[in-house]
């Protein structure tokens, strides 16, 4: 790891600032690159046979769509965290550093000597970060996580509204793992920016479960004197319920909502067009009237009240649906863009690879992978002004950047051999 110190014309925001990744999956590998992309040096310690990801659906050996989707602009390091030899490699890496990020599995830091404790007391300016799936105190603390079951667990996976086979699905985006990342990237570069005035480093953590909390944000209120009844009914009938079996609609149907169920069935949901779908949000009086005159729905209530007449609700509704199956999606879209009703098609994932607005704001680029060719792939989330954020290039080859990386640690050739023969690491795939 070749020691960096910052460039004063640089106009990246984390230039000098050196990271050691100890992460796998994706909250951990994706806030690296969050910061690589902000032109920290991020270097990834790998296990011997590399992060899993790189194993799933290979175009190349130890090369995979969700690998690079997420570790862009690193150096790789394949090490044996349990070898004993491991911990010179470790010691070398951890004295240069900056910030260390780790989603281990509960515990496993500690017994590895990796967990905040210990090595904020050996490196008392290093940052480290962490992922944990529910929080490092409490019932659950020790117990392993992964996005699915962190939806489940957070009333996320409620929230989102799919089912299917009577059962709640999650979303097929990983949405608590990339709210974890980006809540985590923010976190060191405040650790970051408070070091420059203490000198001191920090214990920087997120969750899993408090990032699908986060994205749930609407609904993690409650005022006691108003939802608090509400929810102790809630809560007995969806016991009852559960003990007598009823169906997943039955009970969701005993959800709390603060947003006003029978005004959103009309004014805030996708509609079936003659060719396709589209999402329309009203979300106050003008928009409503505005959407109502667009498309020639008579909505003569006004009001914000979300109890007004149910039954006159009920047939606007139908009315409405009745009325969008008329038209294809592209006149909808045009009738209520010179409305100023926000309103889009739904598209399919890979439409937006070739999406004019997406291209025309530079939130997708190309770059040449070494062995894999041409790849199209998400810019950075932020931008920021004079190149701030640069689209980094794909990794090297697995295991390539052995030797390299020792030798810049202080290793010579003869230990170099000695720890790829032990087993401590290893220099080709």
């Amino acid at each position: 790891m070749s020691s960096r110190t910052p460039n004063a014309d640089s106009e990246q925001p984390f230039d000098g600032v050196r990271v050691v990744e100890f992460g796998q999956f994706v909250a951990v590998p994706f806030a690296a690159q969050l910061l690589s992309e902000g032109g920290a040096e991020v270097l990834k310690v790998e296990a011997l046979e590399g992060d899993p990801t790189r194993r799933l659906a290979q175009l190349a050996p130890m090369e995979s769509r969700i690998y690079l989707s997420r570790n862009r602009g690193k150096r790789s390091l394949p090490l044996h965290l349990r070898h004993e030899q491991a911990l010179l490699i470790i010691d070398a890496l951890l004295s240069r550093a900056d910030v260390a990020l780790m989603n281990f599995r509960p515990g496993l830091a500690q017994r590895l000597g990796l967990d905040a404790d210990t090595l904020r007391a050996k490196y008392p300016r290093l940052i480290v970060a962490s992922v944990t799936p529910f929080g490092r105190y409490g019932p659950d603390a020790g117990l392993a996580g992964m996005d699915i079951v962190v939806q489940a667990r957070s009333g996320l996976m409620v929230a989102n509204g799919r089912q299917g086979d009577g059962r709640p699905l999650s979303g097929d985006p990983v949405s608590a793992d990339y709210m974890a990342a980006m809540s985590l990237a923010f976190g060191i570069a405040s650790a970051l920016f408070r070091r420059a005035n203490t000198g001191q480093g920090a214990e920087v953590h997120a969750s899993l479960m408090q990032a699908a909390m986060t994205l749930n944000n609407n609904q993690m209120l409650r005022v006691e004197s108003a939802d608090g009844p509400i929810h102790d009914e809630s809560r007995q009938e969806l016991a009852d319920m559960r003990s007598r079996g009823a169906t997943y609609s039955e009970q969701r149907m005993a959800q709390p909502s603060a947003r006003a169920r029978i005004m959103a069935d009309i004014y805030f949901r996708t509609y079936t067009t003659s060719d396709g779908w589209l999402a329309v949000a009203c979300g106050s009086t003008r928009l409503r009237a505005a959407f109502s005159l667009a498309i020639g729905l008579e909505d003569e209530y006004t009001g914000d009240d979300p109890n007004h007449h149910a039954e006159h609700y009920e047939r606007l509704r139908e009315a409405a649906e009745a009325i969008m199956q008329t038209r294809p999606t592209h006149e909808w879209e045009t009738l209520l863009a010179e409305a100023g009703v926000p309103a889009s098609r739904v598209l399919m994932p890979f439409e937006i690879l070739d999406d004019p607005q997406a291209a025309a704001n530079d939130m997708l680029y190309d770059l040449e992978h070494p062995q894999i060719g041409q790849v199209r792939i998400l810019a950075p989330p932020v931008a920021l002004d004079q190149d701030g954020f640069r689209q980094p290039p794909a990794t090297k080859p697995f295991a390539s950047e052995t030797r390299e990386i020792l030798s810049e640690l202080g290793f010579d050739d003869s230990q170099i051999d000695g720890f790829v023969d032990a087993g401590v690491t290893r220099d080709s795939i």
